[in-house]
């Protein structure tokens, strides 16, 4: 593995440690391409802003610090600005707008709530047993990847279905199957996978492998080990040959126009 595009920052409050120890330690594993995709800033009604992502206020200074250390691992490390994003149907022009106002390389798709989190949208890992919760859930990250602006989808079995899994199934399926079409892949997250968290979900990942979406992994570090963890790589790569998944290595970009900081 000698890629990962999916770091985060100290700005989103739940991350620790510098971003050059992040890429040294990124360089020192073997990797060659980086990407940085802090939780992208969004600002409600009343200037009401969650307290899990990145506040808007520190976005601009994000983009300046990237682009220092792109400039100065450059011959090193291929490092990228991106942002980790959700599809909320009511402000994703608005979240699009200021993702290329600050200088965004590319997107990544993590769905963490169904709704805009002013609007009381439970987070995505909560326990969940309605199946039109379920729905909401794969609408929003169905949506997300017709848009065409996502390079992938971030961890896209973090929702933590605990009814029918019967109704996970077929529901999962409709990600999947749109993965495969849209040719969007879908991540393994290291973040799950070291934290033993509820996903990766076995279920998802089979349904991933009978439909043969393309999949990728994430590191999804929120501190400098976690930019590169080899346990989670191996288990990582367990589950690609359990599964016969399609593992397609490191994606391909999707660049969208950006401004000049």
């Amino acid at each position: 593995m000698d890629y990962n595009y999916h770091t985060h920052t100290f700005r989103c409050y739940h991350a620790t440690g510098a971003e050059e120890s992040y890429v040294d330690w990124s360089i020192e594993n073997g990797i060659k391409y980086m990407g940085f995709s802090e939780h992208m800033p969004f600002k409600g009604p009343g200037g009401f802003e969650s307290n899990y992502r990145m506040p808007e206020r520190l976005a601009h200074d994000y983009g300046y610090k990237i682009k220092e250390l792109k400039k100065k691992y450059k011959g090193k490390i291929d490092i990228k600005l991106g942002f980790e994003m959700e599809y909320y149907p009511n402000s994703f022009k608005y979240m699009l707008g200021k993702a290329i106002e600050y200088g965004a390389e590319y997107l990544i798709l993590g769905q963490h709530f169904l709704d805009e989190e002013y609007l009381g949208g439970n987070y995505s890992g909560t326990k969940f047993y309605k199946r039109e919760d379920l729905e909401k859930y794969v609408s929003r990250v169905c949506e997300g990847m017709k848009t065409g602006v996502f390079t992938y989808v971030a961890h896209p079995d973090v929702f933590n279905y605990l009814g029918d899994k019967d109704e996970y199934c077929e529901e999962m399926r409709k990600i999947c199957v749109l993965s495969k079409k849209l040719n969007v892949p879908l991540e393994i997250n290291f973040l799950g996978i070291r934290y033993k968290r509820h996903y990766p979900v076995n279920e998802f990942w089979k349904i991933a492998g009978e439909e043969g979406s393309p999949v990728t992994f994430g590191c999804d570090a929120h501190d400098v080990l976690g930019a590169y963890h080899k346990e989670s790589l191996e288990k990582a790569k367990k589950l690609v040959k359990k599964y016969n998944l399609n593992y397609i290595g490191r994606p391909k970009l999707k660049r969208i126009k950006h401004k000049i900081f």
